[in-house]
């Protein structure tokens, strides 16, 4: 979920952002009373910690190259930009939630952790069942190609085409994202896969004082041209708090990301839409 509020977080510097959050209302309703008074029940609230991934990429080009391509290899550079960002954007989400479902708090939220077996519908049944009478807001999997394509081979993956024309692939309802970076244990051949609820993800892409998103510079001596990209970006799931206890730079590393020292579950289970499926394939 793309967040205005958090974008404005990332905008304003630091190592991580609290997010503040009420816990649920969860107290039965009382029978009202002639002469008694109602018991009321404070209303709590707990804070979730997110960190600001504070990232850049840079590319070069030596102008001979260009020259004898016939084209320019910065502007191609520049076209590609946009979705090399897409793409390390998701590997900084799935290390997240190998981290996050691997701390202690998550445990409730990780189906086929004792004996994988190979994914089935009645699988992801009995996982999402894990949110109770709210697993209705899942809406998303994430799977590794090798997942995908084994579904592909039994013919269970279908399609839709929106109104913009764009094809999204399904299964069981479910709008399937394809990302290699998803956990794999290529020894026990088993494979994370994850059901996602709309609004379980906090995104924010900020700007913080003196950073400069995109810059263009050029070394004449070298005749070089350079384009440089920097992110503070929040990439967070939602409930489960960063503490940043093994982090060694300004910012964590992917493998950091996926270190489950570095997070601990804050909200209430059913307040968490997410679920971690430990499985084979086929």
């Amino acid at each position: 979920m793309n967040s205005e509020a958090l974008a404005n977080l990332a905008s304003r510097g630091g190592r991580t952002v609290n997010m503040p959050y009420w816990n649920r209302i969860s107290v039965d309703s009382e029978v009202l009373s002639m002469t008694g008074a109602l018991n009321p029940t404070p209303v709590t609230a707990r804070a979730d910690v997110a960190a600001i991934n504070f990232r850049a990429a840079a590319w070069s080009i030596r102008e001979l190259a260009s020259a004898i391509a016939g084209d320019s290899a910065l502007a191609a550079i520049a076209e590609m930009v946009a979705e090399y960002w897409v793409r390390d954007e998701q590997k900084v989400l799935v290390s997240s939630l190998a981290g996050a479902f691997a701390s202690p708090g998550m445990s409730g939220h990780v189906f086929g952790a004792a004996n994988p077996g190979a994914l089935n519908a009645e699988m992801v049944l009995d996982a999402k069942q894990l949110l109770g009478d709210v697993f209705g807001q899942l809406h998303a999997i994430v799977m590794h190609s090798a997942v995908y394509t084994s579904l592909q081979k039994q013919d269970l993956i279908t399609f839709m085409r929106p109104s913009t024309g764009a094809r999204i692939a399904e299964y069981l309802g479910y709008d399937v994202i394809v990302d290699d970076s998803v956990q794999y244990d290529e020894a026990g051949k088993v494979f994370s896969t994850y059901l996602l609820a709309e609004g379980a993800i906090g995104r924010g892409d900020g700007t913080p004082v003196d950073m400069t998103p995109v810059e263009v510079s050029r070394s004449a001596l070298l005749s070089e041209d350079y384009l440089i990209t920097r992110k503070a970006l929040i990439m967070h799931p939602l409930g489960i708090a960063f503490t940043g206890a093994v982090v060694s730079g300004e910012s964590p590393s992917n493998a950091e990301l996926r270190n489950p020292v570095n997070w601990n579950r804050v909200h209430e289970n059913k307040n968490i839409g997410m679920i971690e499926i430990k499985h084979t394939i086929q």
